[in-house]
């Protein structure tokens, strides 16, 4: 039997609540895309539960397998959304499409959707003031042998113009000319020195500039527009410095933190096991250090995954803004 609880409207939480004790807290639904999206939204709204509200956040569906950012706003067909239920979703490209098509007008003017601004809600999980604390949490070893921020400002300046071009291509109606998979292809890092990060950076360079140059001859009477863009692009947000954030947040996770962060990691353990190794008393205490080490360590993906140390970041705080003013909102 399909359970009662898809087909619900936010009046129906509404007159829910309403009919309750007036002691008690008022629930409000809180749809998602995915699983993994649950447990990022429970640590941005329970920090604004109250004696007087709570929030629980759901997959719009307990009855089948349907995922993703459609499934969640399609209660604005039957006009769902409200003070009792409210949808929580990843920007992807609509916060910066500025409402050219219907879901990013949608996201933008309903209240009762609320939207990451960085693309996803991984680019907040690889924030880079936050990737020191990543690999703490990994390794258990607190030494700073690689500027995480430096490196994904150095990533951001280089492919920002680039960038450009692809929300340019989308907002035009031009994507399948150039792609975010064209762009991601570009937009990727080989395998970086740790000592030295110049020569990747170096090559990234060069593959942005080959590809700006093509696009610059296949569409020449639209440099001007490019540019204009690039400029209403930083008003929104989007710097040189921090594009990372607005890039497809699984290729930045998978191809440009994962990679790094991880061989950061391991010299990181290895470092640590060689201290173990020279101190030890003997073979004995060695080996029980060893163990106890490895066993005390995590995994870096799933570390990274739970990194919630992005409460600094702007991005972060215009969203943690619509939330309160939400509260705000039905408080009165």
């Amino acid at each position: 039997m399909k359970r009662l609880t898809d087909n619900l409207s936010s009046k129906y939480y509404e007159a829910y609540n309403r009919l309750t004790s007036k002691n008690a807290r008022k629930r409000i639904i809180a749809y998602v895309e995915s699983f993994d999206d649950i447990y990022f939204w429970r640590t941005v709204l329970s920090n604004y539960e109250t004696d007087k509200i709570y929030f629980e956040v759901m997959l719009p569906s307990r009855t089948k397998l349907s995922r993703g950012k459609k499934s969640v706003l399609k209660n604005q067909l039957c006009d769902k959304m409200g003070e009792g239920m409210i949808a929580c979703v990843d920007a992807d490209y609509d916060y910066l499409m500025q409402g050219r098509n219907n879901t990013s007008d949608y996201i933008l003017n309903s209240r009762f959707v609320f939207h990451t601004y960085v693309y996803a809600i991984e680019n907040y999980q690889c924030y880079a003031p936050s990737l020191h604390d990543v690999c703490v949490m990994a390794t258990l070893n607190d030494k700073q042998i690689f500027d995480f921020q430096r490196y994904l400002e150095d990533f951001s300046t280089i492919v920002f113009p680039l960038f450009v071009w692809s929300i340019w291509a989308y907002r035009t109606d031009r994507h399948t000319q150039f792609s975010m998979t064209d762009f991601n292809i570009v937009a990727t890092i080989g395998k970086a020195s740790l000592d030295n990060t110049g020569h990747a950076m170096h090559h990234l360079e060069e593959k942005v500039r080959q590809k700006i140059n093509w696009l610059q001859r296949k569409f020449p009477a639209h440099n001007d527009e490019v540019d204009a863009l690039a400029t209403e692009l930083q008003t929104l947000g989007v710097t040189p410095k921090n594009t990372y954030l607005y890039i497809q947040g699984h290729h930045i996770f998978d191809c440009v933190v994962s990679p790094i962060i991880g061989r950061v990691c391991n010299m990181l353990r290895g470092e640590h096991e060689e201290a173990i190794r020279r101190t030890a008393a003997h073979y004995t205490q060695m080996n029980n250090e060893l163990s106890s080490y490895e066993h005390s360590t995590q995994d870096v993906k799933a570390m990274l995954r739970r990194n919630n140390s992005y409460r600094d970041c702007p991005e972060f705080r215009r969203l943690c803004t619509d939330i309160e003013d939400f509260i705000s909102r039905i408080a009165k």
